[in-house]
């Protein structure tokens, strides 16, 4: 914007030179555009200034991001010895991956350009293109193409040497779901009983420590197996001490919470002595299980336009958990989804599915119901819902999420089919 100054004696003076911010992440560099063989002209070399922009500059690990490429200018100038008319030239060309993420994403753009004289330098041009991220990184200009339709099909060929970063990208990874789960045979049992506990979700060939836990300390029962194949273990514990109150399971040399599952009740029954002249009366409530039930298997998403993309709405089948089992460990409820795969090998990746969740417990539930973050989901999951661990635990509770699958503009029409997966522990 231009200032006005007041000189001396009241006149106004010229007005000052206007200052032209430079946008955030243009950057200039070298280009050697080679014309096509049949415009007959030489080699073109000069600076060239572009700028990257992404639609997420901090997404999570496994988010599609949408990255635009503008050349605002280029040493390319039109190949025909007439006038360039409108909407004949279209670009195509890659940004370069940085850092650990690495590798090249191609970037296209619409056949949309002013008129261009003779001799006259080609204008700016916009590309843009999608790409999974998989860790933090920097992203350049690359090469580009400019393609023009006009009288002949001709392609300038702009290579670009030492771009500096434009854009960078902050990603932080998916929370790992801990799928870890332990099960004694028999929730209770006399001192000294040796009670069969199978466990599974595992390191295969980890090391695994099964053990009683009397609150938040472990006991004197302990046993040491190796997982299988599988991550499965089966251990005979035997519970002599009788302040066991739950066992648990866990790989290393001490109980985490990302490393153990657990606490699994179990009750040391003390034998009864019984006075002469009186007879004992015992009644048991038999701890039950904990399990799971969903209405329906299909999830139909809402449809986005092509082009346009979008997010696809949509709501999983509505999950009813009842814990029966009575003890002090409380539950979790974790999904993961694949990739959507679509016609000719075209894929979405899972982590552009995002979810709502919301968990309500039953009246009288001992136990509340805490829903999963929203967020995405995720070929590594994420959790939809959980109890904490409690003196006493259990309950029904409803589970439901509203989901969005965010497609990237352009992804061709068709159906995309993933596969979510509930796991319960």
């Amino acid at each position: 914007m231009a200032v006005l100054a007041a000189a001396s004696g009241g006149a106004l003076g010229a007005p000052a030179a206007a200052v032209e911010e430079t946008p955030p992440g243009q950057v200039e560099f070298p280009a050697h555009c080679l014309p096509p063989q049949e415009a007959g002209l030489p080699p073109a070399d000069g600076p060239a200034t572009a700028r990257i922009t992404v639609d997420d500059p901090a997404p999570r690990v496994g988010d599609t991001v949408t990255v635009t490429y503008r050349v605002t200018r280029s040493p390319a100038v039109n190949p025909l010895s007439v006038p360039l008319p409108a909407d004949v030239l279209t670009p195509a060309g890659t940004v370069v991956l940085g850092g650990a993420q690495g590798g090249e994403v191609t970037v296209v753009g619409a056949k949309r350009n002013e008129p261009v004289p003779t001799g006259a330098a080609l204008p700016d041009v916009t590309m843009t293109g999608t790409f999974t991220v998989t860790s933090p990184g920097a992203i350049a200009p690359g090469p580009y193409t400019l393609h023009t339709g006009h009288l002949l099909d001709l392609d300038t060929v702009c290579a670009v040497t030492g771009a500096p970063v434009s854009e960078r990208l902050t990603a932080t990874a998916l929370p790992t779901a801990n799928l870890r789960r332990v099960l004694p045979g028999s929730g209770y049992g006399a001192p000294g009983a040796r009670v069969t506990v199978t466990g599974a979700g595992f390191a295969p060939g980890a090391a695994v420590t099964v053990t009683g836990r009397a609150g938040a300390a472990e006991t004197a029962d302990r046993v040491a197996v190796t997982a299988d194949a599988h991550g499965e273990v089966t251990a005979l514990l035997p519970v002599t001490d009788r302040a066991t109150t739950a066992v648990v399971a866990y790989e290393g040399p001490a109980w985490s919470a990302q490393r153990g599952t657990g606490p699994a009740a179990y009750t040391v029954v003390e034998p009864a002595v019984t006075p002469p002249g009186t007879q004992r009366l015992t009644a048991t409530v038999e701890p039950g299980a904990l399990a799971m039930t969903q209405t329906g298997d299909a999830v139909t998403l809402g449809a986005v336009p092509y082009g346009d993309g979008g997010a696809a709405p949509g709501r999983i089948g509505t999950v009813t958990v009842k814990d029966a089992r009575g003890g002090p460990a409380g539950w979790s409820l974790v999904g993961r989804v694949s990739d959507f795969a679509g016609p000719g090998g075209t894929r979405i990746p899972g982590g552009s599915l995002s979810w709502t969740p919301s968990c309500t417990a039953a009246p009288g539930s001992p136990s509340p119901c805490a829903p999963g973050s929203p967020g995405p989901v995720g070929p590594d999951g994420a959790v939809l819902a959980s109890t904490a661990d409690a003196p006493l635990t259990g309950g029904t509770f409803t589970i439901d999420a509203t989901v969005a699958l965010r497609v990237p503009a352009y992804t061709p029409p068709g159906a995309y089919t993933a596969v979510l997966t509930l796991t319960l522990s």
